[in-house]
């Protein structure tokens, strides 16, 4: 047998994973695999970021859109650090991942060496599994089990320490073994169906069920089985912000968003229900509003991979503990064909009220200042809803949540959990070149794109063509939001003073269009659209613009705000 590098043992193992794209950035103690790597070009594409936040954030908006673990190598210290922020978000939002960090020689470790950082203890929280390669001859074992935790049960981030001993020096090159099983990790638990019996029997019993599903339906695949459940007991569902393009936008019994910035009906529903089914998602306190009143009528069903949520922040009638599709699957089969027309109709006046006070005021002002919503929902129409959309975090975030339409799953990518700034311009790249045939959409606020906008040399060097809408309004709008309606309107350092955004474009070979007037959006955006080349949209949006509707910090899910001085009130509407 022939003797390999540890580098070329790591090479040939992402490939054997099926790797095909890789984000990072060298270093001194990552060089040695980036110098075999030189002689793999034909078989693994490298993508030079400009910061390793960007390789990290890039690696998951291709992992979200592809539905495969995104792979970032860096390099030892401050490389392996700045990725600390996106492993902590892939951790939240269940983005697979496999990072792997260069590190000092071993004999160096714990010295305090040049560019020298305890990377292991550090991501221990903040990832599946973390593991210090040491010698050559482990590279294959660890890496097939890296690959096997990110992307098994309720997927997520691991980190692979890459120490320099490893990478130079040599093993045997065998033939490598995915892994498929490792002791006491089970991550795709055996369904009870005692537990699925028990869901059944409440479901066929109720009189006003309502679906809450999450991201776990896009991470098991489960879209169809979830439409074929919905369609058989009739039951509405809202969806969490993660769980956004699960269902088409116009499926029949799709309610919409709930949480905070969420649609009225989904969330005022939520308290009149008598069997809520939740479905791949956390109760997140965005989600739920004070727990003390949440759903406090309804019985619920938790639907989960994770034993951890079960039960964790709502108490539960019946938990049933497995992959999301596979426990639909065997629920559609145990229920009753149902008509709940009467239950639906309900939701018809909460979206009436939703549309005269909050949406046509949003999307169709018809004068004064350009709004975010009509940006969003301009973008939309002209997309005809097939653009995979990608958001920063902010205001942008959620008027591009609220207001984007979905024809397919895997379409709306935006850091949840942890919400990340800066998240925006990489993940959009990331996207890209995931589904190069798909339009990708970013929507990002000028104070997001100048946390991460170093990544237009990414753009210009790859040529990647992401679309880059600008909501330009001069403030960090959701911290202004905020302070005006719950600090007393003192803007305590939420005003920007932003850059010429032209210059920049110009400088990183950029197309860029600006828009100050209403009459310019809509040619602008099919300008922005009518290729498949990078563009920025800079449109000034009127400055001190709010989201709504808003449920409060403190207050309940049916806690409705509709605009600054209105709340929602059901007896009125």
């Amino acid at each position: 047998m022939s003797k390999i590098t540890g580098s070329e043992a790591l090479l040939n193992s992402l490939i054997a994973e099926g790797v095909e794209t890789i984000f990072g950035y060298p270093g001194g103690q990552i060089m040695p695999f980036y110098d075999k790597l030189y002689g793999y070009s034909d078989r693994l594409k490298h993508i030079l970021v400009r910061h390793e936040q960007g390789a990290i954030h890039a690696a998951q908006g291709y992992a979200r859109v592809k539905g495969v673990p995104g792979v970032v190598t860096v390099t030892s210290g401050p490389g392996a650090t700045n990725v600390v922020t996106g492993l902590a978000d892939a951790m939240t939002d269940s983005t697979p991942l496999v990072v792997i960090t260069g590190q000092v020689p071993v004999a160096a470790l714990g010295t305090d060496a040049f560019q020298e950082a305890d990377i292991i203890g550090l991501t221990g929280p903040i990832t599946k599994w973390n593991y210090q390669i040491r010698t050559a001859d482990e590279v294959a074992w660890a890496v097939s089990h890296a690959f096997y935790i990110a992307n098994s049960g309720r997927p997520g981030p691991v980190v692979l320490d890459f120490t320099k001993d490893a990478q130079i020096g040599t093993t045997e090159e065998v033939e490598y073994k995915k892994c498929d099983y490792i002791r006491s990790y089970v991550p795709d638990p055996d369904i009870d169906m005692d537990s699925v019996d028990a869901a059944a029997k409440l479901i066929n019993e109720a009189k006003r069920p309502l679906v809450v599903y999450g991201q776990g339906i896009t991470l098991s695949g489960a879209e169809e089985e979830l439409k074929a459940f919905l369609e058989k007991a009739d039951i509405p569902a809202g969806s969490t912000l993660l769980g956004l393009s699960a269902l088409p936008s116009d499926f029949r019994l799709y309610q919409g968003m709930i949480g905070m910035h969420g649609n009225i009906a989904p969330n005022v529903k939520t308290n009149e229900c008598d069997v809520l089914i939740a479905v791949g998602m956390r109760f997140d306190d965005r989600v739920t509003g004070t727990v003390a009143t949440y759903a406090r009528q309804a019985k619920v069903i938790h639907i989960d991979i994770d034993a951890a949520e079960i039960g964790k922040i709502i108490p539960v009638e019946v938990g049933v503990l497995g992959d999301a599709k596979k426990v639909l699957k065997l629920l559609t089969h145990k229920i009753e064909k149902a008509d709940h027309s009467e239950w639906i109709a309900g939701f018809d006046k909460c979206k009436r009220v939703e549309k005269l006070k909050v949406i046509d005021p949003e999307v169709r002002p018809g004068e004064g200042y350009i709004k975010m919503g009509e940006v969003v929902d301009m973008v939309s129409q002209v997309s005809e809803g097939k653009a995979i959309v990608v958001t920063d975090v902010g205001q942008n975030q959620m008027m591009a949540a609220r207001y984007s339409r979905f024809q397919q799953g895997r379409s709306l990518l935006t850091s949840g959990g942890l919400g990340t700034m800066g998240f925006g311009i990489p993940a959009a790249i990331g996207a890209k070149m995931a589904a190069p045939e798909r339009p990708v959409c970013l929507f990002v606020g000028d104070g997001g794109v100048q946390m991460t906008m170093q990544e237009f040399g990414t753009i210009m060097q790859e040529g990647t063509g992401v679309k880059i809408v600008i909501l330009n309004n001069n403030w960090l709008g959701n911290v202004r939001q905020w302070q005006e309606l719950f600090f007393g309107a003192r803007y305590s350092a939420t005003r920007m003073l932003n850059p010429d955004y032209k210059l920049i474009a110009d400088a990183y070979n950029i197309k860029n269009i600006l828009v100050e007037d209403r009459s310019q959006l809509r040619a602008a955006i099919e300008d922005m659209l009518s290729d498949d080349k990078p563009c920025i949209l800079d449109v000034r949006v009127i400055e001190e613009g709010s989201v709504m509707p808003m449920v409060p910090p403190g207050k309940g899910i049916g806690d409705i705000m509709l605009n600054e001085n209105e709340w929602y009130d059901d007896t009125k509407a």
